[in-house]
């Protein structure tokens, strides 16, 4: 009997795997969110560039302690850096070990020929562009968040030449989040219906949906801070004073 309560003890599975998917798909769908927000951030140099210069104070503190602290975004910086060495680590456990490995995948995939299928396949290769993309933004942001602001920014995509980056970033981010989202969707049956099958066409028409939304909107706001990064060449390294107080001098 002692015997026995061993053996079923030696048997039982373990916990963990399941535990550490939980982990990677909530820092996951933090990292989505944070992304869809701070494309919104970042998008208000459409409305103009006093209201971006409004957004970046807000999230420096100016308007709470009357003066700003750049350091509060190399924080948030830092944290985010955190979730994504953690969402990376957890997500590499999922990704073929080996070239045979990946052949297996691909023959499965094409014999399969489920767009599920393929769509995992085209997140794990964004996950593997943005290990070499996403370091240079956020290590400028980490080390220099003084340096974010209407004309700083757009210093840094012109003169700077980060536009090529930001351009493929901005397509390894949104296409990776929104696949995510998706399949996180799917995974725990968020929106799900009676009819499965109907859900899954309904979640994937709202992910290609809320992708080309992004896209477009990334593309828009890339566009206008080269516009403004290109009229502001001549005078690099100028910060943006916003309308009020140029009007107060």
């Amino acid at each position: 009997m002692i015997a026995g309560v061993g053996l079923a003890q030696q048997t039982r599975k373990s916990r963990w795997p399941a535990r550490l998917d939980v982990v990677q798909g909530a820092s996951g769908l933090v990292l989505a969110l944070f992304m869809w927000g701070h494309m919104f951030f970042v998008s208000t140099i459409l409305i103009g560039p006093d209201a971006m210069w409004a957004v970046t104070k807000f999230f420096e503190g100016y308007f709470v302690f009357g003066r700003s602290y750049p350091g509060i975004v190399s924080v948030v910086v830092a944290g985010v850096i955190g979730l994504i060495v953690v969402h990376a680590a957890l997500a590499l456990r999922k990704f073929p070990a080996n070239y045979q490995q990946f052949a297996t995948y691909r023959a499965h995939m094409r014999l399969m020929a489920h767009s599920d299928t393929t769509l995992w396949f085209w997140q794990a290769l964004t996950g593997f562009a943005m290990f070499f993309l996403a370091p240079a933004h956020l290590y400028v942001m980490l080390s220099r968040p003084d340096r974010i602001g209407p004309f700083e920014s757009a210093d840094r995509v012109w003169s700077d030449h980060f536009w090529p980056l930001y351009i493929l970033l901005l397509l390894a981010v949104e296409l990776h989040g929104g696949i995510g989202l998706y399949r996180l969707a799917v995974k725990w049956g968020w929106l799900s219906g009676p009819d499965p099958d109907r859900t899954r066409v309904r979640l994937k028409r709202l992910k290609w949906a809320l992708t080309a939304f992004f896209l477009v909107l990334g593309l828009a706001t890339l566009a206008a801070y080269m516009k403004l990064g290109a009229e502001h060449q001549a005078r690099y390294g100028e910060r943006y004073v916003p309308t009020h107080m140029r009007e107060a001098k």
